[in-house]
């Protein structure tokens, strides 16, 4: 029940529990907050079971959520998978039409791995193809001047 709260979360409820009822009568109000949680659980177990055996087969509460029960016990496998299939065949499609592109990107990548050079490709060999006439000037006048 409090999966969903954090350490920090429940310690700022019971302190914010503690200033409206007291600190006298909080030991007892969380005392009959835990047993009524107790007996909901029993209850909700024991009509779970109580179904389990109306039904004739040990039944689960997911079971009773409208799309995995319409999916149990109206579709069979083959109308699931015809509603699988425009899906599927969709996905093939685009698997398809964009196989020549990767297999041009795999080429590519592997034409650059093996450029002799440029093994791994360090920013200093990227810099150094990138620099046009005029950085090369730059960096010749700043040699000049130290």
């Amino acid at each position: 029940m409090l999966d969903n709260l954090g350490g920090l979360e429940i310690v700022v409820l019971l302190l914010v529990a503690l200033f409206i009822i007291g600190p006298e009568r909080l030991p007892k109000v969380l005392k009959s907050v835990g047993n009524g949680i107790r007996k909901l659980r029993r209850m909700a177990s024991n009509a779970t079971a109580d179904i389990s055996k109306e039904v004739g087969h040990d039944i689960d509460i997911t079971d009773l959520h409208p799309k995995t029960f319409i999916r149990k016990h109206v579709l069979s496998a083959a109308d699931e998978e015809a509603l699988k299939n425009p899906l599927k065949s969709a996905l093939d499609d685009v698997k398809k039409h964009t196989q020549p592109l990767r297999d041009e990107l795999d080429d590519t990548a592997s034409a650059i791995r093996s450029k002799p050079g440029r093994a791994n490709g360090s920013r200093r060999d990227r810099d150094d193809e990138d620099e046009s006439p005029s950085s090369s000037k730059a960096h010749s006048y700043d040699a000049d001047a130290t």
